[in-house]
């Protein structure tokens, strides 16, 4: 297992060798015990990289060891703390609260799922923290990193690497 290292506070993640700029959530880092719904926070720990997610036609995913499948039409993240699919990918719509995975910005052209909170999943502590391409501004919760940078990284990642958020 290797980790992509998170320095919440530098705003720097690296891998091996290899150190970038990086941004973390608009409410800073956060003990995960403490992480709830909507608070901005992104939670301090080792999160297992899951799976990627590749938005079809802005990225080419020759070489990627990770998991991953294409961005669906449909495809979203349930963020309600009442859904029984809390923290898991869904179908849109649905009548719970859910984030679309097909955003209208580049931000999810990439998105690599952190497993935080989804072994179960504790409604409420907070859903899909996720590293993602970044927008220009501080995430959700999420770590967020330059398009060309991701781009660097991914062919590096293989099943089984984690992310650590210091």
């Amino acid at each position: 297992m290797s980790l992509i290292s998170v320095d919440g506070g530098t705003g720097r993640l690296s891998f091996g060798d290899i150190a970038m700029p990086c941004t973390i959530g608009r409410g800073g880092a956060c003990v995960a015990a403490d992480k709830r719904e909507g608070d901005g926070c992104t939670p301090l720990g080792i999160w297992p990289i899951r799976a990627a997610l590749f938005r079809p036609g802005k990225v080419e995913p020759a070489g990627i060891r990770l998991p991953w499948r294409w961005l669906r039409e449909g495809d979203g993240w349930s963020d309600d703390p009442a859904d029984p699919a809390y923290n898991r990918p869904v179908h849109l719509p649905r009548p719970f609260s859910a984030e679309n995975l097909l955003r209208a910005d580049d931000a999810y052209d990439v998105i690599l799922v952190l497993g935080y909170n989804d072994a179960p999943p504790m409604p409420g502590r907070g859903s899909a923290i996720f590293f993602h391409l970044s927008e220009g501004r501080p995430t959700a919760g999420c770590v967020a990193v330059e398009r060309e940078d991701m781009l660097r990284l991914l062919p590096l990642l293989a099943p089984g690497d984690a992310m650590e958020i210091v």
